[in-house]
Formats: C-alpha cells, sequence, structure tokens
C-alpha cells in the first residue's frame, strides 16, 4: 500500500507532462551505452514509452541518454527527473538519490526542486532497516525529510513527509532502545541510562518514551541511586499514568525505594 501510494505521489507531476514528440524508438541501451545519436524527440518518445511499458531499468537508462546526448535541451532537465524516478521504482535507490541531486545541482530554484528532494527522501526511507541493524540511512531519511519540510512547508510532498519524520523518529527511538536494553542486560547501567535519556530528550514523542522511562527507574535503582528513579517514575506517572510501564515502575519503587 506504500509503494503504491508512493507511485502515484511521484509518478503523476511528470507523467502528466504532454509533448508532442515525433518518433517512438525503443532501441535498448546497453550497460556500457555506445553513443548512437538520436534527436532528443526520437530518445526522450522512447524512454517514455519504456516507463510506460514499466521497464523502468530500461527507461531509467534511456532518459539518461537523453541528458547525455543533449544537455542542454529543455528535456534533458526532464530526463534528469525521470531518470531519478525510474530508478526509484527499480529500487535502485543510489541512482535515484545522485539523478535527484544532481538535477538540485543543476537547477536549485526549479520548480521541480520539491520533487527533487521528495525522491531524494523517499529514497532513502525505503532503505531503512529493522532496528537490529545499522541505522545510518535511518539518519539520512529523517535529514532528507526535514530539508523538504523546511524548504517546502506548503508543497504537496510535505505532508506526506511529515508522517514520515513521525515514523523515521520512532524507528531511531527503537534502535536507542534496543542498545539500552542490550547494556541493561549485561549489567553496563549507566551506559543504558544514556540510550533511555536520549529517547527521552530527543525522541520523546514517540512510542519508545514510556517504556525508556521504566527503564531508567530500573537502572537507576541497579546503579543505587533511588532519588533519580523516584523522579524518573514521577515523570512516568505525570504522562503516561495509565501505562503499564508505569504499573511496573509504582511496584518497583514500592519494593526497592520505599
Amino acid at each position: 500500500m506504500l509503494r503504491s501510494r508512493l507511485f502515484r505521489a511521484l509518478a503523476l507531476p511528470l507523467l502528466g507532462v504532454s509533448v508532442a514528440l515525433s518518433g517512438c524508438a525503443s532501441t535498448k541501451i546497453k550497460k556500457d551505452r555506445p553513443y548512437v545519436a538520436r534527436d532528443v524527440d526520437t530518445l526522450y518518445t522512447a524512454a517514455l514509452q519504456t516507463l510506460k511499458r514499466r521497464d523502468y531499468k530500461l527507461a531509467a537508462a534511456q532518459f539518461d541518454e537523453v541528458e547525455r546526448q543533449h544537455p542542454y535541451s529543455v528535456w534533458a532537465r526532464r530526463a534528469q527527473l525521470m531518470s531519478a524516478y525510474s530508478y526509484y521504482v527499480s529500487q535502485n535507490y543510489s541512482e535515484a538519490v545522485l539523478s535527484a541531486q544532481r538535477f538540485l545541482a543543476l537547477h536549485p530554484g526549479s520548480r521541480e526542486a520539491p520533487y527533487a528532494y521528495y525522491v531524494v527522501a523517499v529514497s532513502y526511507y525505503e532503505q531503512i532497516a529493522d532496528v537490529s541493524r545499522d541505522q545510518k540511512t535511518t539518519a539520512k531519511a529523517l535529514d532528507a525529510l526535514q530539508e523538504l519540510i523546511r524548504r517546502y512547508p506548503n508543497s504537496e510532498y510535505a505532508a506526506d513527509a511529515r508522517l514520515k519524520v513521525d515514523l523515521t523518529r520512532d524507528h531511531l527511538a527503537g534502535k536507542e532502545m534496543e542498545i539500552g536494553r542490550f547494556y541493561q542486560a549485561n549489567k553496563q547501567f549507566l551506559a543504558a541510562t544514556i540510550r533511555f535519556r536520549d529517547v527521552i530528550d530527543n525522541y520523546n514523542t514517540t512510542s519508545h518514551t514510556p517504556e525508556a522511562l521504566h527503564r531508567l527507574v530500573e537502572c537507576y535503582l541497579a546503579l543505587g541511586i533511588p532519588e533519580e528513579a523516584k523522579k524518573a517514575a514521577a515523570v512516568l506517572n505525570y504522562n503516561y499514568p495509565g501505562s503499564k510501564w508505569y504499573e511496573r515502575s509504582y511496584d518497583l519503587i514500592g519494593k526497592k525505594a520505599a
């Protein structure tokens, strides 16, 4: 469902472009892309037809060829965006990012710039890995989404970007929780508190905050500082009074810090 929504959001703005182009060559472009000179109409139409057939890898190569052979034409600019989109739907996210970033470097003030920023953001977003793995790409997704919102808060892509920011932040908080639990299980309580505090300080609107507060109660008690444990429990009670995490903290405080 997510991919279908992204497909519509990415495809419609550019596939809706109408132009009277002549010819319809569909010669496949090999990986080494031997130079065979063609007019821009023929190249662009062939790429567009290939895209409509959903041969996305070939379409990306053909759009790249438009830019390579006619770098200063108006269709070269459109081809860069279409190439980025084609790479995206073929799940070649690194090339999608490069194509979109190249467009932004050459046309930073273009009206299609929000689209390019969105391609970059969702390309990183689609690569978000399970919390058990490295989250560098997740951080890149968050940065790209926030950059899009900062630059174009009223664009048609901003609302979707805001939703993805929330989901991405929740994912990053989940990674901190996983590391914190690991330290806690290995009795490295100080290192664990640093991770749980990071969730509370930097991701306090995510779903992981109540558990992070409870884990702090556990770690502070293990470190022999019950007053800090009580403070964490008080914050948990104030913000999440009916949660299972507060009930557990309340029981723990009663047993060990009464």
